[in-house]
């Protein structure tokens, strides 16, 4: 679907197990997952590769930074998903360019594929920069589909983010991925001038998959902010002043979705979704399948069944 430039893609984001868990709590972990994935009609899973961004702001981090498994190690040796192919995340300034190089030779391009994700800071070290990690895939694995990551907070305070698009897309990346939206009108400025900058170039928008989240607690949504997304303050307050926080949450992410599903659909630009489960709440879990079966419903999947 993404080598056609389809739209309607549905993946499901996770992140793997805590680095200090034991093997058998990791297999248990990994077993839950995969019975849950199992009841759900999706395309594909995104397992992210979690760095420390606590260089990114001043701000103390609202949740502790905790080490996570090797996202292609935990997909490799523990995560039996059957046939879903599976989009890995790489932070790549955490990697000396030769491990990449290394990783890319390993990866299965039949059922992998990658997105690179650069350094949180201008000021962070890193042993792999953006342009030598988009040159090794191409020099090493150019067979294994790429993505890159769309921010549309970022396309607000400079202008320029569908530029940044354009040229990963030039050094091999056929996807992209957003940021988690909480902000429609952001998303669809970059959305818009993506697409039109594409046209003016004669070339084919790749598809956007859209980031989806749930958010049932005010803790949680600072940390969503501390990341850098842009939360609007009627969303906090529908969230702030609901009944239910969770419910509230979801229930405005699937307007989300349709927002961008409609708009996507009159532009004529291929999109898709990743409903991300990353809390080891049990009830933001539950809340983040049934979003994510709402959304395959939204996308004409058919009905799948509940948590």
């Amino acid at each position: 679907m993404l080598a056609a430039g389809d739209s309607g893609i549905l993946l499901f984001g996770l992140t793997p197990p805590k680095r200090h868990e034991t093997e058998q709590r990791v297999k248990e972990i990994a077993a839950v997952t995969a019975e849950r994935l199992a009841r759900l009609p999706i395309d594909g899973l995104i397992l992210y590769d979690i760095d420390d961004e606590s260089d990114r702001l001043p701000e103390e981090r609202p949740f502790p930074f905790l080490p996570t498994l090797d996202p292609a190690r935990y997909y490799a040796d523990h995560l039996n998903a059957g046939d879903l192919p599976v989009v890995i995340y790489r932070c790549i300034g955490k990697y000396h360019n030769e491990e990449l190089r290394d990783w890319l030779r390993q990866a299965d391009p039949r059922r992998v594929l990658s997105v690179f994700v650069g350094p949180s800071s201008r000021d962070k070290p890193v042993r792999t920069d953006l342009r030598s990690a988009h040159a090794a895939h191409q020099q090493v694995r150019p067979e294994l589909m790429l993505g890159g990551v769309a921010i549309g907070e970022r396309h607000t305070r400079g202008h320029d983010e569908h530029l940044r698009m354009l040229a990963k897309q030039e050094r091999g990346c056929s996807f992209f991925v957003s940021q988690v939206v909480y902000h429609v009108n952001e998303t669809k400025n970059l959305i818009s001038d993506y697409f039109y900058e594409c046209r003016a170039r004669a070339i084919a928008p790749r598809p956007v998959i859209f980031t989806l989240s749930v958010c049932g607690s005010l803790k949680t949504l600072e940390f969503v902010r501390w990341l850098g997304v842009d939360v609007p303050r009627w969303l906090e307050n529908s969230i702030r002043h609901a009944s239910d926080p969770l419910a509230e949450s979801c229930r405005q992410a699937v307007s989300i979705a349709q927002d961008l599903a409609d708009f996507c659909r009159h532009l004529n630009m291929p999109y898709g979704f990743n409903v991300e489960s990353v809390s080891i709440r049990k009830a933001e879990i539950d809340a983040t399948v049934e979003l994510a079966a709402d959304v395959a419903l939204l996308l004409g999947k058919g009905t799948a069944a509940s948590s």
